[in-house]
C-alpha cells in the first residue's frame, strides 16, 4: 500500500513540474519546495 501511495505522489510531482515548465513558473515552484522543505525541518526540530 505504501508503494502504490509513493509512486502516486512521485507522478503527482512529476506532473507538477511538467506544468510548470509548460507555464514558465519553475523558478516559483522551485522556491515554494525548498521553503517548506527548511520550513518542515524548522517545525520538526522544535518538536524533538
Amino acid at each position: 500500500m505504501n508503494a502504490v501511495r509513493s509512486l502516486l505522489y512521485f507522478i503527482a510531482r512529476l506532473m507538477g513540474d511538467v506544468s510548470a515548465v509548460r507555464r514558465g513558473t519553475v523558478g516559483k515552484r522551485l522556491g515554494r519546495r525548498v521553503t517548506g522543505r527548511a520550513a518542515g525541518k524548522l517545525l520538526r526540530s522544535l518538536w524533538r
